[in-house]
């Protein structure tokens, strides 16, 4: 069977980790070939807004950044391996994508 990839999107890196880690668990118990995890870059959101509502007063700003993270781990394609992957469960905080034959 082709390789599965899944690609993990979290806005905590621990999470996004646990999650691969767990996965690559998964492929090590089975005997599976694996690849991974491989880190992208992490992307920043920023967001800077007036403290003030009104306008009135001094210029003060505050500055929200969000990041997020993403991983991709590719494992041999066994339909046992993949059952085991659907049962991790999952943070809030996490999205998970999979695409098989990639």
């Amino acid at each position: 069977m082709p390789a599965t990839r899944i690609k993990i999107i979290s806005r905590s890196r621990g999470d996004a980790r646990d999650i691969a880690r767990q996965i690559i668990e998964i492929a090590k118990s089975l005997g599976i070939k694996y690849k991974g995890p491989v880190p992208f870059p992490t992307r920043r959101l920023k967001i800077s807004t007036r403290k003030t509502p009104c306008g009135d007063g001094s210029h003060t700003f505050e500055h929200w950044e969000m990041r997020i993270h993403k991983w991709l781990v590719e494992i041999d394609g066994s339909e046992q391996a993949l059952r085991q992957v659907m049962r991790i469960p999952v943070p809030d905080t996490v999205q998970i994508e999979m695409v098989l034959g990639g």
